[in-house]
């Protein structure tokens, strides 16, 4: 099982960004998948996770900016990403924990390779 992301770049800051993340492997199910934000020299922070019930939750600095939302016929996470700000850049990575065929009862968290946000002021 792989993560793997989409989109990102560069951004002005009040403009707008938009991230996937695919699972691919021997995915059986997925549960809660997430959005992380890393940025040099600080702890990496959640940004929005999505529950496979569909609710989602946020880091209050994004709250009402980003939205998080999941399509499992596609195996994908989204992140919208709207009136961003400098302090939003760094690099996103999404998290999943995901039943597979060599681990159907225990799902495990897998990462993605991470995508540059940049946003200038």
């Amino acid at each position: 099982v792989w993560l793997t992301e989409a989109g990102g770049g560069l951004a002005q800051a009040g403009g707008s960004l938009s991230l996937s993340c695919v699972a691919s492997g021997t995915v059986i199910d997925l549960f809660d998948m997430a959005w992380y934000r890393q940025v040099p020299g600080s702890e990496r922070e959640l940004v929005a996770k999505i529950t496979n019930d569909g609710d989602a939750s946020y880091h209050d600095s994004v709250r009402g900016r980003f939205t998080i939302s999941r399509d499992d016929a596609k195996r994908t996470v989204y992140l919208s990403m709207n009136n961003l700000k400098p302090g939003d850049s760094g690099v996103y990575r999404c998290h999943a924990f995901i039943a597979d065929f060599y681990s159907p009862y225990m799902p495990d968290g897998y990462w993605g390779q991470g995508t540059q946000v940049t946003v200038s002021s």
